[in-house]
């Protein structure tokens, strides 16, 4: 895969994309990871690239040209990627949309500053808008930053045991089980003896009851979207007992 970020700030994504998983993975190429600045294609001496908005009103708006013009730059004949825009209209960034993302070949990531862009960057270039959040952040340059992590760990070969992104959380919309490692007692807290008994069948139980019983009492907005078998629905029963639900 390959990811260019357009970004007035490429210094803040350094230290993102050189360590850790993504560092890993770019140099395993798994991940060509560019970073572009669009300060480089203004038309202008001084660099600009905002400026006051039609129709009065505070704060500067991105102007069109140089973020066009980067972004051309990036596009290969016959070819059409997915360009992203980070803003906080967009829909809100969740697993599925990651995982859909992960399919790609190449993902250009629009992260803006200021006040906000000229429409005509969202009507006639960009083809996803992406919010992580209902927030106010200084820019989009962390967004990028976690939308970028979230899709490179999904690449085939990036964790080194791919079973860790299949089990994590929201990739069912079920939240994870608890997880537990040595000592098996620490400070008169045991680790649950399930886990000790070495019976792999009922562990899976014991992870699938856990993870229904942390997504319901955590987050029940997610039940509703989870297909739930017949021993789910056994579960769920145990839980709400032994909760004192109804």
């Amino acid at each position: 895969m390959r990811i260019d970020i357009v970004t007035i700030f490429p210094e803040m994504f350094e230290g993102v994309v050189g360590t850790s998983i993504i560092g890993r993975a770019r140099t395993q190429h798994a991940v060509e990871i560019n970073l572009i600045d669009f300060r480089d294609y203004s038309t202008n001496k001084h660099n600009t690239v905002d400026d006051t908005p039609y129709g009065g009103g505070g704060g500067m708006v991105l102007k069109p040209e140089p973020i066009f013009s980067a972004v051309e730059s990036l596009v290969q004949e016959g070819k059409r990627p997915r360009v992203i825009l980070t803003c906080p209209q967009g829909e809100v960034y969740s697993q599925s949309k990651a995982l859909e993302l992960a399919q790609e070949e190449h993902l250009i990531i629009v992260s803006g500053h200021y006040e906000g862009y000229d429409e005509r960057i969202r009507q006639h270039l960009i083809t996803d808008e992406i919010s992580i959040g209902d927030y106010v952040l200084t820019g989009g340059e962390l967004p990028a930053m976690v939308i970028v992590d979230s899709i490179v760990r999904l690449l085939p070969g990036v964790l080194g045991n791919d079973t860790s992104a299949v089990l994590d959380s929201f990739r069912e919309p079920l939240l994870e089980y608890p997880h537990y490692t040595r000592p098996a007692e620490f400070r008169g807290w045991k680790v649950p003896d399930i886990l000790l008994s070495g019976h792999h069948g009922n562990i899976e139980i014991w992870r699938r009851k856990e993870s229904l019983r942390r997504t319901l009492l955590r987050r029940p907005d997610l039940m509703e979207r989870l297909e739930l078998s017949e021993q789910d629905h056994k579960l769920l029963a145990e839980i709400k007992r032994e909760e004192g639900l109804k």
